[in-house]
């Protein structure tokens, strides 16, 4: 070995540098949601004001489908419970005219639904009784200021309002598994 290459100081080609989770949720949420459709993971979150809290407790976005090469009249697909996808159906060029106004062009062109028993067996919420304990504790000014600078450097107001109400939400399960 030559002399040069011995003197050289060792410097690694990576370093560990903790990055705030704001800033890897798009991505992360891009490659996970983006074989369904979900360009956009806000379509799933704001489902609730897209549709309204009526509508949103018995339904569900499931994927959004796009013709080859296209990203305008696609196929929204959505989980609804019982009877109410009768409603859905009856609704349908309302609920397409919300979700485009919501996207901002015409992205969804027709709904179907798949009808299924029961959206909280799908989506593992936890019991109303524990979920009701969770809400009815309050966090302190001190816990609410700690989130609230975690993710004060996210750009996306959107984002930041969700990851600021994840984080209370997460607080407050830690204080309801404390308090039983």
């Amino acid at each position: 070995m030559s002399e040069s290459y011995k003197k050289r100081p060792y410097k690694p080609k990576r370093k560990a540098v903790t990055r705030p989770v704001g800033e890897m949720i798009p991505g992360l949420t891009k490659r996970a949601l983006g074989k369904y459709g979900f360009g956009q993971v806000s379509l799933i979150t704001d489902w609730h004001r897209v549709v309204g809290e009526r509508l949103a407790q018995f339904s569900q976005p499931l994927k959004l489908q796009f013709q080859r090469g296209q990203r305008m009249g696609g196929v929204l697909h959505i989980r609804v419970t019982g009877a109410m996808a009768l409603e859905l159906q009856h609704m349908e060029p309302l609920l397409i005219d919300r979700i485009n106004t919501y996207f901002g062009y015409g992205a969804v062109a027709s709904i179907r639904l798949k009808q299924v028993g029961s959206l909280q067996a799908i989506r593992k919420k936890t019991p109303d009784t524990a979920r009701k304990r969770e809400k009815s504790l309050k966090l302190d000014d001190d816990q609410k200021k700690a989130i609230e600078d975690q993710v004060s450097h996210v750009e996306n107001p959107e984002m930041r309002e969700l990851l600021q109400r994840l984080g209370e939400s997460v607080a407050r399960r830690n204080l309801a598994t404390k308090s039983s």
